[in-house]
């Protein structure tokens, strides 16, 4: 438990499912007002209902974060239901799946870049933004603003895809040179690179191609899939104050796969 995020704000994009909303609901379990986004309305509500049926506060606002419309109503939902932003989880993105280069889709690439990358520059755009005003309203040097951002193991090694790894690198690139720009406001920005997660994702291509889904779980020397929860730890632990010297990382949550 972390006693210093009861009555922080947080968005989390991409919550409607798997890792997202596990980082909702750990996030809504420790005192924390919590913004579901996500596309899927009947997702949203079922896990605003989950949090509120354990006594936490949260609300659903559907946004495609590849629409800067989108993105502005995002945060200004937050602030007309919460009066605030402190936390901020960049989840939202998907596959990319595909093989070579040489044969990959010229619209699979631009979807996939799209929303791995621009989404998450576009969210960050206007979430500093709002962290920003309040901490030249308040001038709090203690605590100004925390953003972590989703990458990937596939933001460290190659393997996945082409529009997928290039997406998970961008977003480490960014999250450092964003994290050097808003040190001054004392506002931290750092990744996490998990590796394959029990996600619905997974359950999709266990179903499809058990002998790939066997291959991904060999490169992970600890033997095993990641838990949503285990991911959800590591971005907890990253807005909490005891990671209050940390900002422009990129953490690896893999089982051992890059000690390889």
């Amino acid at each position: 438990m972390y006693p210093d995020l009861n009555g922080k704000v947080a968005i989390v994009t991409g919550s409607t499912a798997g890792i997202g909303e596990t980082i909702a609901i750990r996030l809504a379990k420790n005192g924390v007002r919590v913004v579901v986004n996500g596309t899927n309305q009947e997702r949203g509500a079922e896990v605003v209902r989950k949090i509120r049926a354990n006594g936490g506060e949260a609300v659903f606002v559907p946004a495609n974060v590849t629409d800067p419309s989108h993105v502005m109503r995002l945060i200004r939902c937050t602030i007309d239901s919460f009066g605030r932003l402190d936390l901020a989880c960049n989840n939202a993105g998907n596959e990319g799946w595909g093989y070579d280069t040489h044969s990959y889709s010229e619209e699979l690439w631009d979807s996939t870049i799209t929303l791995n990358l621009t989404g998450i520059f576009l969210c960050m755009k206007y979430q500093l933004r709002q962290m920003i005003s309040q901490y030249k309203a308040e001038n709090d040097k203690a605590f100004s603003g925390s953003i972590v951002n989703m990458s990937s193991i596939a933001g460290l090694v190659g393997g996945a895809s082409p529009a997928y790894n290039a997406s998970k690198h961008g977003i480490i690139g960014l999250t450092k040179h964003a994290a050097l720009d808003y040190a001054k406001n004392n506002i931290r920005v750092n990744a996490i690179c998990p590796a394959v997660t029990k996600t619905p994702m997974v359950e999709r291509f266990s179903e499809t191609d058990p002998e790939l889904v066997s291959r991904w779980k060999s490169l992970h020397p600890i033997g095993r899939f990641a838990e949503t929860d285990e991911v959800a730890s590591a971005v907890l632990w990253l807005f909490s104050n005891q990671s209050s010297y940390v900002t422009g990382t990129a953490i690896p949550i893999d089982g051992g796969w890059t000690a390889q």
